[in-house]
């Protein structure tokens, strides 16, 4: 391979869509720390793989256990 070629990648699938979850609830911590960074940022969905709809509702249920205090804003 030269240096211009790229390999192509391979696509990342939405693991909601494959679970086929339609609500993702704010109380489940466990699963929404796999959508956040060590510092408390909230991962795209170019990172994590998840699709368009989906990352809409897991961005809210993280503000909303944000807003409860299950999930931190920052680390100190």
């Amino acid at each position: 391979m030269t240096r211009n070629q790229r390999r192509p990648q391979k696509r990342k699938v939405c693991m909601f869509c494959t679970e086929r979850m339609d609500y993702i609830d704010y109380k489940d911590v466990s699963r929404l720390k796999k959508f956040t960074t060590e510092r408390g940022k909230i991962i795209p969905m170019r990172v994590s793989g998840v699709c368009y709809k989906h990352q809409r509702t897991v961005t809210a249920a993280i503000k909303k256990a944000r807003i409860v205090a299950l999930l931190p804003f920052t680390s100190d």
